[in-house]
């Protein structure tokens, strides 16, 4: 174990002794160094005497520690014990220096102890050659905080091993080390552990208008805001039927549901259906119904969300690229669920483009479970002349003419979103 020890002719003698070292050695070592009889030497460690029969490792001395030697002739002349207004390097009780600016001065012009400093302590070396006070007491207190730890483990291990207490802190600084050394080793292999992970956005537009389209394939749906969808120019064609409760980590509500519109991602349309969300701080997320059905992957080696198959390769946003409103809410986001609801009875109804039955919070304020008679009788509505009309004038809408709408829905047995597709694809 080195030490250091400041002889009363203020020169630093080191040492390296044993741990258990009596101090009666220590002091025989230091009558060689010092010329100062054994008998009339005295070890202070943090202003407390050490005796002679005491050993180093018992009075809380731990590695790097600074022991002060006082001759009892100086002492006599001096007073009952050393004062910090005698002793420039007196420490107070937290640590610190008790004379902070003569520490400083003191230190500063002494060449040798200057240049063991530099070499043991770089940080509090340079605070004393810039003469900065404030990092010099904070080291200091930070170094006495240290020691006093460890001394609290040797006071553990020399602890009564049949005592309860004494065994639970033991279990906890070791629990506490493992932690340490398990934080250390992360540090030092695994930094990029302490970053802060980026959600993947692409670049994408909804009904040609621009957005940060959060890519997750653990939702359910893919999802767009109300808000978003209003600035999309989007909400004339939301289906109200398909309204419910969206949950996940929390909840929100849905309102509605757009079968199908134009998303543009690279170069190329695809059609798209979103779910609406009542969910300000949410603008669209792309979810896996739609990642399945273009065929996507995402390509973390190349950083990129591959389309169709890949015939579409877009980048995943960097952290400059993203506005501070979506960095502030990454998380993920409600799983969202609906059901259509009859919009007179606030009745739930089901059609064939309907999701698989689930329980969801209705708009009549109940939940319920879809049966296999109101399936059917609501598919009979669903093929109704009157619902056909309504599909027709729906897909009109996107720009396509009554004809074509027409065939689409023959070929796909009624079923919009399929249709929609069918026009979109071909």
């Amino acid at each position: 174990m080195k030490l250091s020890v400041l002889a009363p002719d203020e020169r630093i003698v080191p040492l390296d002794v044993e741990p258990d070292e009596l101090v009666e050695n220590l002091k025989a070592i230091l009558e060689v160094e010092t010329s100062i009889p054994l008998n009339e030497q005295q070890i202070l460690h943090h202003g407390k005497e050490i005796p002679n029969h005491g050993r180093l490792n018992a009075a809380g001395v731990v590695e790097n520690d600074l022991l002060m030697l006082v001759s009892s002739t100086l002492s006599r002349q001096n007073g009952p014990g050393p004062s910090p207004n005698a002793n420039p390097l007196a420490l107070n009780s937290d640590g610190s220096a008790a004379n902070p600016a003569a520490f400083l001065n003191h230190l500063r012009g002494d060449a040798n102890i200057m240049s063991q400093l530099m070499q043991r302590s770089p940080e509090i070396g340079k605070a004393i050659v810039t003469g900065d006070i404030e990092v010099m007491q904070r080291f200091l207190r930070q170094q006495h905080a240290h020691q006093q730890h460890l001394r609290s483990q040797i006071d553990l291990m020399n602890a009564d091993p049949f005592d309860i207490d004494a065994q639970r802190k033991i279990e906890e600084a070791i629990r506490q080390k493992n932690v340490d050394e398990n934080w250390e080793a992360a540090v030092e292999h695994n930094p990029e552990a302490f970053a802060r992970v980026i959600m993947l956005y692409v670049d994408m537009e909804v009904n040609s208008v621009p957005l940060k389209a959060f890519v997750d394939s653990g939702a359910q749906t893919t999802i767009i805001s109300k808000d978003c969808a209003e600035r999309c120019g989007l909400l004339r064609l939301l289906d109200r039927r398909y309204v419910g409760i969206a949950k996940g980590v929390g909840q929100s509500e849905i309102v509605g549901r757009i079968h199908v519109a134009p998303l543009k991602i690279g170069v190329n349309y695809y059609p798209c259906s979103f779910t609406v969300l009542d969910q300000p701080d949410l603008e669209f997320i792309f979810g896996l119904d739609m990642l399945r059905k273009h065929q996507c992957s995402i390509d973390l080696k190349d950083n990129v969300l591959r389309v169709g198959g890949g015939e579409i390769a877009v980048p995943f946003l960097q952290e400059k690229d993203l506005p501070l409103n979506i960095l502030g809410s990454d998380g993920p986001p409600p799983k969202a669920v609906s059901t259509p609801v009859d919009s007179k009875t606030g009745k739930t109804v089901a059609n064939e483009f309907a999701p698989a039955p689930v329980q969801v919070t209705s708009g009549a304020g109940g939940s319920s479970d879809l049966s296999l008679a109101q399936a059917q009788e609501a598919k009979k509505r669903a093929r109704s002349p009157q619902d056909l009309e309504v599909k027709v004038t729906r897909l009109m809408e996107l720009g396509f003419d009554r004809e074509a709408v027409t065939q689409a829905l023959s070929l796909c047995n009624g079923n919009e979103e399929q249709a929609a597709s069918f026009l979109f694809g071909g």
